[in-house]
């Protein structure tokens, strides 16, 4: 239930972050203010002893996560992958959110599979390890299939994950709201929408039917890829809380050393890492959304191994080719194409001037392309993009948070393997062949195909579908009769009587 009883669990909030000494960190990190500062302190001091003591031997911040919950884990594993956010040492310490977090009992893991898979443990697997991942919303198994002897992983949910969910989320919605109420103007970034999609990701991570469903797709849409694995699923021995795949055995791509040891190049690993990802993007517009170095393997022959499918994202074909526009001008440093494509698509509004925003956009761009290659970075012409197109009235589009922070996200791991590399120039190819494809002749043909086909399939419905619109065009409906006086009285008095009660309740509250 969202309401003022969440004041509670954000009290409590602030109260751990002070008493484990997160709130000083956050604040720093995000170089807040004096005033900011001394306000978060001051309302968090009194409530300290409310705040929960988490594990000690953790650093404050991600102590402070870990003891607020799942919810509160899954914001820290999103801002691990933004050091252009909360600073790079932050962003290395909310990395042991990841997959470093206490495991639950064998016990409740195999109580789990005999009540989800209807069998005997012991009929399902010859061996079964103690957990080799532990992450906020479940917990990952190596075993072997007692009728082959072949390895697959096993992901089994925390015990009673999804009520501890929705008691955070509660709180997140109401806090959303509130600040929606006290500040109107951060009704453009649409706090209330921001955290609908966060609630509709972790809830579809709260169904390993669904993730299995998006590891097969995810492995037929790359089955061509040259370089790329997808491990398989095990239908049999899936359900909606436990969800079976094939092992992949590789080599973690977040340890350098390793795979220099293995005799990897880790240049090419970067660029390969980066090129799946945009051809996912643009190519399918279905892509994995959360390609941490947690969730990425390299195998012996040199393959990159993606597990973890949890959060995948899903962009129609016309945002694609607006998105790839946007890249391709950026990268031929074409800004007023760029300009023109925001306001084609409708992002910017169309009373805004469209040459006063490319030079906006070049002032964005020009001192990034003017660096050396190793410092060139997609995350920080995200950020100042951002920062142009609010100037500009645009509004925050949610269904591509995901997307825009995936990027940042591959861009990292790419930095980590090949701390020089030249992001645009090996973007460029991927989306030098998409514009090739999706935007041109060959294009216009395709579409036209495709609604010729809609046409046709709607062809029979097409006569009487226009019988009917024209027939409430020479047939409007009759205008509204005007509100009696009396009616009106009455529902001025039922507003004032609402008013009043609302106002008598928040003062009891």
């Amino acid at each position: 239930m969202r309401g003022p009883h969440n004041i509670i669990r954000l009290i409590r909030t602030g109260a751990t972050f002070e008493r484990t000494g997160a709130m000083k960190v956050v604040l720093e990190a995000l170089e807040a203010g004096p005033l900011l500062r001394v306000t978060f302190r001051t309302l968090a001091w009194p409530f300290r002893w409310l705040g929960y003591r988490g594990d000690v031997s953790m650093p404050p911040v991600p102590r402070a996560l870990t003891a607020l919950g799942p919810a509160y884990i899954k914001f820290g594993q999103i801002l691990s992958t933004r050091p252009d956010v909360v600073g790079e040492d932050m962003a290395v310490q909310l990395r042991v959110l990841q997959d470093k977090l206490p495991p639950f009992s064998m016990r409740s893991a195999k109580e789990t599979i005999q009540k989800e898979l209807g069998q005997s443990f012991d009929q399902l697997f010859t061996s079964f390890s103690e957990p080799v991942a532990a992450a906020s919303l479940a917990q990952v198994h190596k075993a072997h299939l007692a009728d082959t002897g072949e390895g697959v992983a096993v992901k089994i949910l925390r015990p009673g994950i999804e009520r501890a969910f929705r008691t955070d989320i509660d709180a997140f919605y109401f806090a959303a709201r509130t600040i929606e109420f006290l500040s109107p103007s951060s009704r453009r970034l649409r706090p209330m929408d921001v955290i609908a999609h966060f609630e509709g990701v972790v809830m579809a991570e709260l169904d390993l039917r669904l993730e299995s469903a998006a590891a097969a797709e995810f492995a037929a849409n790359t089955d061509g890829d040259a370089g790329f694995q997808v491990p398989q699923v095990r239908w049999a021995l899936s359900s909606r809380r436990v969800m079976t795949l094939d092992w992949a055995e590789g080599t973690n791509i977040g340890l350098n050393n390793a795979l220099d040891t293995a005799g990897h190049d880790r240049s090419e690993l970067a660029a390969r890492v980066l090129q799946l990802f945009l051809n996912h993007a643009l190519r399918d517009g279905y892509f994995h959304g959360d390609m941490h170095q947690g969730n990425l393997k390299v195998a012996a022959n040199g393959d990159i191994i993606a597990y973890d499918f949890g959060i995948m994202g899903r962009i129609d074909e016309y945002t694609r080719r607006v998105y790839a526009e946007i890249l391709f001008g950026f990268i031929r440093k074409d800004y007023q194409r760029v300009a023109e494509v925001h306001f084609e698509a409708g992002y910017v509004p169309a009373d805004r001037d469209v040459d006063e925003f490319a030079r906006a956009l070049r002032a964005v761009g020009e001192p990034i392309f003017g660096m050396d290659a190793s410092r060139i970075s997609m995350a920080r012409l995200l950020s100042y993009l951002f920062e142009v197109t609010e100037r500009f009235g645009m509004e925050t589009r949610t269904e591509l948070i995901l997307l825009q922070r995936t990027m940042v996200v591959v861009e990292g791991v790419a930095r980590s393997l090949d701390p020089h590399m030249n992001i645009w120039q090996v973007a460029k190819p991927v989306v030098e062949n998409y514009i090739k494809e999706s935007i041109g002749p060959k294009a216009l043909l395709r579409d036209l195909r495709k609604t010729a086909m809609i046409l046709t399939r709607f062809g029979p419905q097409l006569p009487r579908l226009a019988e009917d619109a024209l027939i409430k065009l020479n047939n409007p409906p009759p205008p509204p009769k005007p509100q009696r006086r009396r009616a009106r009285l009455a529902w001025m008095a039922l507003g004032s009587v609402l008013t009043a009660s609302a106002i008598w309740l928040a003062s009891l509250i």
